[in-house]
C-alpha cells in the first residue's frame, strides 16, 4: 500500500523554525509531484508549496521567502523548511502526492495520495 507519513510538527515561538518531513512507503517518489497543504480550524485547506519530479517548485504568496521545499529521492522523502514562522502559520500540515509529468500545482484536487497530517502551532 502507498503511504505518506508527516513528521516534524510541534510548538514553536513566532520567528522560529521547523522542518517538516513527508516520508513515502510503498512507492517511489521519483515519479511524483509532492505538495504541502495546511488547514487551520474554521478555514479551508490551503496549498503551501509543491515540488515537481524535475525539482521545480511553487509557493503560496503567504510563505514565499520563508518556506523552502526540497526532496531527497534517495530517502524517498520531501521536506518543508519553515523559517520566520508566524501565528497565522498555525495549522495541520499535510503532504500529498500525484504521479505527474507536469509542473506541480497548489490545488488539493490535483493530488491522489494524502498523509494524516502534523500539527504546527506558532505561539508565544
Amino acid at each position: 500500500q502507498l503511504h505518506l507519513v508527516e513528521s516534524g510538527g510541534g510548538l514553536v515561538q513566532p520567528g522560529g523554525s521547523l522542518r517538516l518531513s513527508c516520508a513515502a512507503s510503498g512507492f517511489t517518489l521519483d515519479y511524483y509531484a509532492i505538495g504541502w497543504f495546511r488547514q487551520a480550524p474554521g478555514k479551508e485547506r490551503e496549498g503551501v508549496s509543491c515540488i515537481s519530479r524535475d525539482f521545480s517548485t511553487n509557493y503560496a504568496d503567504s510563505v514565499k521567502g520563508r518556506f523552502t521545499i526540497s526532496r531527497d529521492n534517495a530517502k524517498n522523502t520531501v521536506y518543508l523548511q519553515m523559517n520566520g514562522l508566524k501565528p497565522e502559520d498555525t495549522a495541520v500540515y499535510s503532504c500529498a502526492a500525484v504521479h505527474s509529468y507536469f509542473n506541480c500545482r497548489l490545488s488539493h484536487g490535483a493530488y491522489t495520495y494524502w498523509g494524516q497530517g502534523t500539527q504546527v502551532t506558532v505561539s508565544s
